[in-house]
């Protein structure tokens, strides 16, 4: 596995992370612990050095998960986590990022995780009642401490961005990014040019989408979370096809699949980005990891480019409700 670095934090980590999320979380009941455990050992051994959970995914379940499975190997990996919600009764209830709540929840994540260190700590969300550079003066006291080696966001806005990094430099920045969803291009991978912040996708085959094991015939089990999205409803399954058809096109012509060659295009487009897809099979974990193989030259890229450049994708990303937590 090809290895890259997040912007010039010299956080060095495989060019293809997992998230783990979905193996505890999000897409309906959490599957068997030992499975999960079983395909996170695999991906260390098939190079993968990046992993990212965060304490509301179960809640707590799966930063437990990962933490026993990447113990074995703890130093030769990178364990990325998030703290930014109060977590009640098993539940969020609310986001809360006061510094002394980030301070409590960072050493319950230490114990959960089975480490002395967090290697990457995210602010899940950005908070509008805690001022950024309260946030950041909390991270960076953990970093002196040496519970923490180095601080993100996730889904913030640039102004919040830079006046994070002012007071302690940010190593990576989370956010969707894919040809499924394309607006980190308008003003955030700029941004994170200029500043030397790495950039970490999540969400990196649309939700599955991208895929093309989806159509509008498609129906999600009870608790995933794809049942609440504007783009996952029927009608927008079948509307936004076109995008799948020409992922297949051009997967044909490299002796590919439509997810490695999402993947792959995410990494032609910086050197800073390192995509980190779930998954809970080990048939797609060694499908994703292909995509680290594959090369889009500048043609395959000007056609992907122009093609989708033409197609208009309906439904929002996420409810209003879910929006109204972005990019802060």
């Amino acid at each position: 596995m090809q290895k890259r670095i997040l912007g010039k934090s010299g956080l060095n980590v495989s060019a293809i992370g997992l998230g783990c999320m979905g193996m505890s979380y999000g897409y309906g009941p959490a599957l068997d612990k030992q499975e999960m455990i079983s395909v996170i050992r695999d991906a260390v051994e098939r190079g993968v050095t990046f992993f990212d959970t965060a304490e509301v995914y179960g809640p707590y379940t799966n930063e437990e998960l990962v933490g026993e499975a990447l113990l074995p190997v703890r130093n030769q990996i990178v364990i990325a986590t998030k703290f930014g919600f109060n977590i009640q009764d098993g539940k969020q209830a609310g986001m809360n990022s006061r510094p002394e709540h980030i301070k409590k929840v960072a050493e319950e994540s230490l114990k959960r995780l089975n480490t002395d260190v967090i290697d990457l700590y995210y602010q899940h969300r950005v908070d509008p009642d805690v001022p950024i550079e309260e946030v950041a003066g909390a991270v960076q006291d953990l970093i002196r401490e040496g519970k923490v080696k180095h601080w993100g966001l996730s889904e913030a806005g640039v102004k919040t961005i830079r006046r994070a990094h002012a007071v302690q430099p940010l190593t990576a920045v989370q956010s969707e990014y894919s040809l499924w969803w394309r607006r980190p291009e308008e003003e955030l991978l700029p941004t994170l040019e200029e500043l030397g912040i790495g950039f970490v996708p999540f969400s990196p085959l649309g939700k599955g989408y991208l895929t093309g094991s989806f159509d509008a015939s498609t129906s999600f089990s009870k608790g995933d979370f794809r049942n609440t999205l504007p783009r996952f409803t029927p009608e927008a399954l079948e509307a936004n096809q076109a995008l799948v058809d020409l992922l297949k096109e051009v997967a044909e012509q490299k002796n590919a699949t439509p997810a490695q060659i999402a993947l792959a295009w995410l990494l032609s487009q910086k050197p800073w980005i390192v995509p980190i897809p779930g998954t809970r099979k080990l048939s797609r974990l060694e499908e994703n990891l292909g995509a680290a193989n594959i090369e889009l030259t500048s043609e395959d890229l000007m056609k992907i480019d122009s093609v989708a450049s033409k197609i208009i994708l309906m439904g929002d990303r996420y409810p209003e409700e879910l929006e109204r937590r972005t990019g802060l």
